[in-house]
């Protein structure tokens, strides 16, 4: 079954607070959908029209639960938090495997 992975591109972080307070929650709520975080922040090379601001990736063990951690009731709160704090790209994708 292929993996399902969270990815976002943040083009804007508007208010730092904002994004720390969603960090920890959605980590939380990352970890108790199953998902393992691979990169969040660090070092970006971007290319073409590419953004370096940050970058976040999340794998999951399949596209379905990549979604269902996205729509819980726990990633939904640290989204309230986040609110307007940010603006980025955010897709959850499927894995070749």
């Amino acid at each position: 079954m292929p993996k399902g992975y969270w990815v976002s591109v943040y083009r804007t972080i508007s208010d730092p607070e904002k994004l720390a307070a969603y960090n920890k929650l959605a980590a939380a709520a990352v970890q108790a959908g199953g998902g393992r975080t691979f990169v969040r922040g660090g070092r970006v090379v971007a290319y073409d029209a590419g953004i370096a601001e940050r970058t976040v990736l999340v794998e999951f063990d399949s596209f379905e639960q990549a979604v269902a951690a996205r729509e819980s009731v726990a990633y939904q709160e640290a989204l309230v938090a986040l609110s307007d704090g940010v603006e980025r790209d955010f897709r959850i994708v499927e894995g070749i495997d």
